[in-house]
């Protein structure tokens, strides 16, 4: 059963779209709406966004810039003696013009709380944050973590404040380039959904809205906080990260086996994941990759998704239960607190990767290949992920933005200009876990059971080929993709 939500605004339009079996309520974002963001920020003195990571500088600015004009103050809080100091003064927030302060000051003094520090110091510090913030303020989070760790220890949120979250799909440097390049455009951003999970003054939902709006999202769509992080923290270790670089890490191996050159290996794997099977998708949708394909090609596909579907569901559905089920949190919080004895390390340093970085520079985009097989590998993964959501009882929009417009319009085009391995290495700490946690499992799976079917040794279901043609998924994408940025992500 497919979560049914709906909100009240004061303030904002609400549109009905329709999708599959149903309909969704939306706010269709653009800078037309800016007025509206200063009329509900009327009664806020100032915003404090807490963290300087990913997501804070882009959210920063970009609040900052929707703001101008009005009395409203937004100020970065940072700890005593951050590194982060230098980078958000360079960005024009300092102690001088009132703008940056100490983290905790920054927190007390503040009406809107917009908590963007690294979910590991949410876990640590929360109890100090929540001791610090006024009665009457308003909580704002950008991912559904904090709940999540919220629920396993027992704990929550203070009764005298509002909690809402704002949550981008896509990541920072997305949300803010997209705003910069979309000066001119209205409507240029990235999508949001945005949860009310606490209301004490009949004003979080325009506040979140008000928030969603100032940071470009051409629409955002109502979720719920759990919802969110399940969603969130399993697509990471699923198609937008782990999944993916399992998928290329595998192929890379056996189409060398079949006979390509390292060079030709990566081409038909990350190269044809990042670039035409991207675009696709993205301007087309899902569906549009098989139809692209004939003949042969057409026939490869299909027995690459029938072989690769149920083994990559089987996957993907583990992922989900240990979200859901507390484990996954736990297990960053626990890797959290190793990092002393046992940082991170890089994962771009394998042959796969190295060879990345020169067929990149030498790229000519009219001559990477649409290969059916990683095609076909791919849609499935990408499905076996939807469908997942699906039968969890996610809204569309929540399953379409994070499991494929997160994908094609955030982090593959960031992949295909670095590398998938570059992406995996800089993303926050949690999906960087994630992925390198799950990575190896796809690519186990898909060569001991999908490339063993693929080979004539297991039977292969084709019905899921007309499964795939006839999900209702295909439409929802469509519609929603209407609403997709007004312009693509310039990297280069």
């Amino acid at each position: 059963m497919v979560m049914s939500l709906d909100f009240d605004s004061k303030v904002f339009t609400k549109d009905v779209i329709e999708v599959a079996d149903g309909k969704e309520s939306v706010v269709k974002g653009g800078r037309d709406l800016f007025p509206l963001v200063h009329q509900v920020f009327a009664d806020i003195k100032q915003i404090g966004v807490i963290g300087w990571g990913s997501q804070g500088p882009a959210q920063a600015q970009n609040l900052q810039d929707t703001l101008e004009g009005t009395d409203i103050v937004v100020k970065i809080g940072l700890r005593k003696g951050s590194t982060s100091v230098a980078e958000a003064v360079e960005a024009g927030f300092t102690e001088e013009n009132g703008t940056l302060g100490d983290m905790m000051e920054v927190v007390a003094e503040s009406d809107v709380v917009l908590l963007l520090i690294s979910d590991a110091a949410q876990t640590e510090l929360y109890p100090e944050i929540f001791k610090a913030m006024k009665s009457g303020a308003t909580l704002g989070l950008s991912h559904g973590f904090l709940l999540g760790h919220l629920t396993s220890v027992g704990d929550d949120f203070p009764d005298d404040i509002n909690v809402i979250a704002v949550c981008p799909k896509g990541m920072g440097p997305s949300v803010r380039r997209l705003y910069v390049q979309g000066a001119e455009v209205n409507g240029a951003g990235i999508n949001s959904s945005f949860a009310i999970h606490q209301d004490i003054d009949g004003k979080a939902t325009d506040y979140a809205i008000a928030w969603a709006v100032a940071l470009g999202s051409p629409y955002c769509f109502q979720t719920t906080l759990e919802s969110e992080y399940k969603s969130d923290i399993f697509g990471e270790r699923g198609i937008l990260l782990g999944g993916v670089h399992g998928i290329v890490e595998a192929l890379y191996q056996r189409y060398k086996t079949e006979g390509m050159s390292e060079e030709e290996a990566f081409d038909n794997t990350a190269e044809s994941v990042t670039g035409p099977i991207s675009r696709i998708i993205s301007k087309e949708g899902i569906l549009a990759v098989y139809d692209h394909l004939e003949g042969d090609d057409r026939s490869k596909f299909e027995a690459a998704y029938v072989a690769s579907y149920m083994p990559a569901k089987e996957i993907l559905q583990e992922i989900y239960d240990d979200v859901a089920c507390g484990n996954e949190i736990r297990s960053v919080v626990n890797a959290s607190s190793r990092y002393d004895r046992f940082p991170m390390g890089q994962i771009d340093g394998t042959e796969m990767w190295v060879v990345g970085e020169g067929v990149r520079a030498k790229r000519e985009e009219k001559n990477i290949p649409l290969n059916p097989t990683t095609a076909g590998v791919y849609c499935a993964t990408m499905m076996a992920q939807i469908d997942v959501l699906l039968e969890a009882g996610h809204p569309y929009s929540e399953i379409v933005n994070e499991s494929v417009i997160e994908c094609v319009d955030s982090l593959n085009p960031y992949m295909h200009f670095k590398g998938i391995s570059h992406m995996i290495d800089n993303c926050s700490n949690t999906a960087r876990l994630g992925a390198r946690k799950w990575a190896s499992r796809f690519d186990y799976i898909l060569k001991q059971q999908a490339f063993t079917a693929m080979d004539g040794n297991q039977p292969l279901n084709w019905a899921l080929v007309d499964d795939f043609k006839s999900h209702p998924i295909h439409d929802v994408l469509s519609v929603v993709g209407e609403m997709r940025p007004s312009v693509d992500i310039s990297l280069g």
